[in-house]
């Protein structure tokens, strides 16, 4: 799903938009055959040819398959800028002005409402940032273009379907480069699978419901086997000499085991009591902050199969009901930065006399060369990072 609109419209920025003659010729072949599967898959040739009559191939999503930020992001930047003070008061807010619905999902569905709206606020931000891709042009290039072109065939079929089981407008589907769309970014199979009409207006609507999306999300998590009551994990200090090799998430055991083995939880006091399964996450080794997560961890994981993006949505949760920060520090020497902060470095290096456009915390390729610049100029390692050391450097020299 999304969460990662932030990374990739920058990539996508720098990717060539024009399309060769032979990509269009291929694109056109690619639709005729898929113009006959339409109707196995529950897709009229009507609304097949209405959806595609001017579909061109966008052959910049081809080039963010493979720069998804949750696997190529370093998790500490990851996390800077998904779990910030502005989405946690962002959060905190959206539990009290939809207290009333979220009772009502956590009463039909058995999820609380703090998971519900970390979902939220890391797949679109709470609704600020939906994507603004059509879903038909991502998903049709998917399915003709690049790796795993079955499974985005799939996707663009159910996109078809939505239009035409749903009567749902195209220029309404519109969301990331991966087709993922709405308040909670889910893709169209798992929309056709999961969402649910929960203000009971007669329609399944993840864009323009606040209601329809919480309540969809926390139905795909009970479908995930989400277990009521359960944490997802916490953080956990780790004794002397503990042999890590079976570290995993899969690799449950005992809560108990894990007490007998001398882990504690980060504030010192024991493990809870019981033979709950558990797995040792290391999302950065032994030496960075380390969890023993629970099949509640899983489920949040299966709605985007990354590690650090399940860890994001398990600690914002945290941060909403008043938890604290990450009590280990990450093994970095320079640290991540929050959105603001990397507001903030834009200003600096706008002050500096650089063009890098507005200050929208979005680090992008002219961003980066003028960090590089002022490395360079303050005798630093130019290699072009937005990092707490160059924030650092621009706040004691904000001029040249």
């Amino acid at each position: 799903m999304n969460a990662k609109i932030l990374s990739l419209a920058l990539a996508a920025a720098c990717l060539p938009l024009s399309v060769p003659a032979t990509a269009a010729d291929e694109f056109s072949e690619c639709l005729a055959r898929l113009r006959g599967e339409a109707p196995a898959k529950g897709v009229t040739a009507a609304t097949f040819d209405t959806a595609t009559a001017a579909l061109q191939p966008d052959m910049a999503v081809i080039g963010l398959l493979d720069a998804q930020p949750e696997f190529v992001t370093p998790i500490w930047d990851y996390l800077a800028g998904l779990v910030d003070e502005e989405r946690v008061a962002d959060g905190r807010a959206m539990l009290a002005q939809w207290q009333a619905v979220l009772a009502r999902v956590e009463a039909e569905y058995g999820v609380d409402p703090a998971t519900v709206v970390a979902v939220w606020g890391v797949e679109s931000n709470y609704g600020r940032n939906f994507g603004s891709r059509s879903l038909l042009t991502s998903l049709s290039t998917l399915s003709c273009f690049g790796r795993r072109q079955p499974y985005f065939r799939g996707e663009f079929f159910a996109t078809m379907k939505i239009m035409q089981d749903e009567h749902m407008a195209p220029e309404r589907l519109v969301g990331s480069w991966a087709g993922a769309f709405g308040h909670t970014q889910f893709m169209p199979s798992t929309y056709l699978r999961l969402a649910v009409d929960f203000d009971g207006d007669g329609r399944r609507d993840l864009v323009d419901s606040v209601p329809d999306a919480l309540a969809s999300t926390a139905n795909y998590l009970r479908k995930s086997n989400w277990q009521p009551g359960q944490r997802w994990g916490f953080e956990v200090k780790l004794p002397a000499g503990l042999d890590t090799s079976g570290a995993g998430r899969r690799n449950k055991k005992p809560m108990s085991e894990w007490a007998a083995r001398g882990l504690r939880q980060v504030d010192g006091s024991a493990l809870p009591a019981g033979a709950t399964p558990a797995g040792l996450l290391l999302p950065a080794g032994p030496q960075g902050p380390a969890f023993l997560v629970t099949r509640n961890f899983d489920a949040i994981y299966s709605y985007n199969a990354a590690e650090s993006y399940a860890l994001a949505i398990a600690h914002l949760s945290d941060r909403l009901r008043g938890g604290q920060p990450f009590a280990t520090p990450w093994p970095t020497d320079d640290a991540g930065l929050s959105r603001a902060e990397r507001r903030e470095l834009q200003t600096l290096l706008i002050a500096r006399g650089y063009d890098i456009g507005n200050p929208d915390g979005m680090i992008g390729a002219r961003t980066r060369e003028a960090i590089q610049a002022v490395q360079r100029e303050l005798g630093l390692e130019a290699d072009g990072r937005a990092g707490q050391k160059i924030l650092t450097a621009l706040r004691r020299s904000p001029h040249r």
